[in-house]
Order: C-alpha cells, then structure tokens, then sequence
C-alpha cells in the first residue's frame, strides 16, 4: 500500500494527472476494503473512510498554514466535498469518465491543474460547479492513507485482507513467471 502511494507521489509530480486523480479516487475503496472484515470494497465502506481520513485532511492542512496566534480565530471550515459526494464523483468518472454524475449536488466537479494559475482554488463553489486543486486533494488522500495504515496497518484485520493486496514482485511470482517483475 505504501508502494502505490509513492507511485502516486510520483504521478503527480511528473504531471501525470489523470493517473494522480483517478488513483486517488481509489484510495477510499481499497482501505475501507483492507480494513473491514470480508476484504470488500461497498459504497458504505468508502464514504466511512473517506468522512473520516480524507475529508478532514483539508482542514489540518488549512490549520497548519495559520499562524498559532490566529488559530483561535478560525471557527468552521469544512471541505464541502462530502462522502455521498465523493463517491457519486468517483463512480462518474471511474465508470464513465464523466466528471459529473446525475446524483450530485454539484453540477460538476473541476480539478485545476498544478501550476496552471498563480491563484489556488480549493473546494471553491462556481455556478453549480465545485473547483478542487488537484494537487492538494491528491496529498490530503495520501495524508489520509498514512495516518489510516499508521494506525490500522499493524491490526489482525489489515494484515489479513493485505495478504491478497496486489503487490510488485521484482523478481516474479513463481511458479507463474519468474526472473521479471511483475504485479500480481
């Protein structure tokens, strides 16, 4: 799991965004899999996680960025990305590539690109349209992972559903294909 996040770090920073995005959009789905007890992945499950790892990353990373004198200052912020929300998002464009879905409280949802504007718009509402900086919902899932699998990667649960996780084998997976790196 640690590997695809690197992998998504590298993503992003090589400007792969489409490959960022739609991995981060997975992220949700395959620690509320790894954490639960049949190893699936549900609806249910990937707006739990997200409502509790993911979301609340945009708020630490707002918090961090003010000043100690200040924080008492700062009353309600909140990410208007909600689970429902996410989720509805991540099913348009992952099954559809659509990047807006009937459901939605949004008439869409626009990612802007890194270093596309000297401006950053994050969780900003448009005419309908909810505006998200790529870069930063991608980092706030990684954060979010991190903190999960510091707490969770070590519990009977993860190291169960881990063992079927889809790994690199640098060397192959014998008896199928060995001498060459594969996933399987």
């Amino acid at each position: 799991m640690r590997l695809l996040l690197e992998q998504l770090e590298n993503s992003l920073d090589s400007g792969n965004y489409y490959l960022s995005l739609f991995t981060a959009l997975t992220l949700p789905d395959i620690a509320g899999a790894l954490g639960s007890e049949d190893g699936l992945a549900t609806g249910a499950k990937y707006k739990e996680w997200y409502e509790r790892w993911g979301r609340p990353r945009f708020v630490d990373t707002i918090l961090e960025k003010v000043p100690e004198h200040s924080k008492a200052f700062v009353t309600f912020i909140e990410n208007p990305l909600d689970g429902e929300a996410c989720y509805l998002f991540r099913c348009s464009l992952l099954h559809q590539g659509k990047a807006a879905h009937p459901k939605s409280q949004f008439t869409q949802i626009i990612f802007i690109e890194p270093g596309s504007t000297t401006n950053v718009i994050h969780y900003g509402v448009m005419n309908g349209a909810l505006c998200i900086d790529l870069a930063s919902f991608c980092k706030e899932m990684i954060l979010g992972v991190r903190m999960w699998l510091d707490e969770f990667e070590s519990s009977e649960q993860y190291q169960r559903n881990y063992a079927d996780f889809v790994q690199r084998h640098p060397t192959g997976l014998a008896p199928y294909i060995v001498g060459v790196p594969v996933i399987a």
